[in-house]
């Protein structure tokens, strides 16, 4: 292998928010942080090299998003995903979650509905409610191992004014990687019943073995024109602190209308380094990635051992994709409003309480495995000595 990914690299310093928060914040000063969605390796080498020899510059004045831009993002969407998309479909935005705000405005009106499938990354909640829409929830089943759609629920929670629906694909916590089969019976209410949707498909280079990610606006013309997507490399190559993404729409007026909102918002310039590296990493990132994907699901092959035969009373529900997961700590017998505080007193181990994601998930907790695998390995000896205390 060419990339050292067991290779702990020290974050100290560099005010980085999964490392701080729990430490500084929370007092907690040799907490593991597993909970924010970055990773602790160093993003592939060519992006690294892009950022220096752009920082080495100088110079960091405006700057405008040239033409390999977008060309990196096309090239990379053929080759990954089997996508052919036009430079004149995209635009730049400075991440995903304004992106969702910008279409959440642009889309619909004060106290719309939104529809999102729980439970689902918080921040879609924020997107809705904090431009005074409402939220509606079309919960996921969950049958003890496996997340599926509820598309009879869906079907009825579709109203009028505001049809829209934020899609996250793969799921963020729930690991799945939609198939084409779900995505096509999802595909056929949204066009019989107008339903706009917005995909954030941030996730979906991180896929595992048995697996394939299907973009949705790749499934019909007619769906593509109802579609928007929401790309970028941050989670895949961990280049979430230069907050650069791209929206993808086909439909010229609903790209117009997403770009108008982005201007009103006064956030319409790009990140001087995050172009660059947005660049570099679509373009230069794929070895790199290709090494990256069995390490991670070699984590997720150690956290799935280590509890069935250590901790037994906390299941993993495996991921499809994405270096997130669920943990099931109902068999504990702890209170879910005590869970997260628990792990991180008595273990000194950080993560995302399940309940952040909706009601549905009490009782779980969302770890990131996203790191070294002896630090991984670490979290779970500390989170097995913290059980066998109760």
């Amino acid at each position: 292998m060419r990339y050292d990914f067991d290779r702990i690299v020290d974050r100290t310093g560099t005010e980085s928010l999964k490392w701080v928060y729990p430490r500084k914040v929370l007092g907690v000063e040799d907490a593991i942080p597993m909970w924010v969605a970055d990773m602790d390796f160093e993003a592939p080498p060519a992006v690294v090299e892009a950022v220096r020899r752009r920082a080495e510059h100088g110079v960091y004045g405006y700057p405008l998003v040239p033409p390999s831009f977008f060309a990196a993002a096309i090239g990379w969407l053929e080759r990954r995903h089997g996508w052919a998309v036009e430079k004149k479909w995209m635009a730049m935005t400075p991440g995903i979650v304004p992106a969702l705000n910008y279409c959440v405005r642009a889309f619909s009106r004060p106290g719309d509905p939104v529809i999102v499938q729980t439970p689902v990354y918080h921040p879609f909640y924020y997107a809705i409610e904090n431009n005074g829409r409402r939220v509606v929830r079309n919960p996921l089943r969950f049958d003890g191992g496996r997340y599926t759609m509820d598309l009879d629920d869906l079907r009825a929670k579709i109203d009028a004014p505001g049809r829209m629906l934020i899609l996250c694909s793969p799921h963020n916590p729930v690991g799945r990687v939609w198939t084409r089969e779900e995505l096509e019976a999802l595909a056929r209410i949204a066009v019989e019943r107008d339903l706009l949707v917005i995909a954030d498909e941030i996730h979906h280079d991180l896929v595992y073995r048995g697996h394939r990610h299907h973009v949705l606006a790749s499934l019909s013309p007619e769906l593509a024109h109802q579609t928007i997507t929401c790309i970028a490399p941050s989670k895949t190559f961990n280049t979430a602190g230069l907050a650069t993404a791209a929206v993808v729409a086909s439909d010229p007026d609903l790209l117009k209308k997403l770009e108008d909102e982005s201007e009103r918002s006064g956030f319409d310039l790009g990140n001087a380094l995050g172009i660059v590296a947005f660049e570099a990493a679509y373009a230069h990132g794929e070895d790199w990635l290709e090494e990256l994907l069995p390490y991670l699901e070699g984590n997720i092959d150690l956290i799935e051992g280590f509890l069935a035969e250590r901790v037994p009373g906390i299941r993993l529900v495996r991921p499809e994709g994405t270096y997130l997961a669920l943990l099931d700590c109902r068999g504990l017998g702890l209170d879910p409003a005590e869970l997260n505080g628990f792990f991180l007193k008595q273990a000194r181990v950080y993560f995302s309480d399940g309940k952040i994601f909706g009601d549905e998930a009490a009782g779980f907790v969302r770890i990131n495995f996203g790191c070294p695998r002896p630090v991984l390995r670490e979290a779970l000896e500390r989170m097995e000595r913290a059980v066998a205390s109760i």
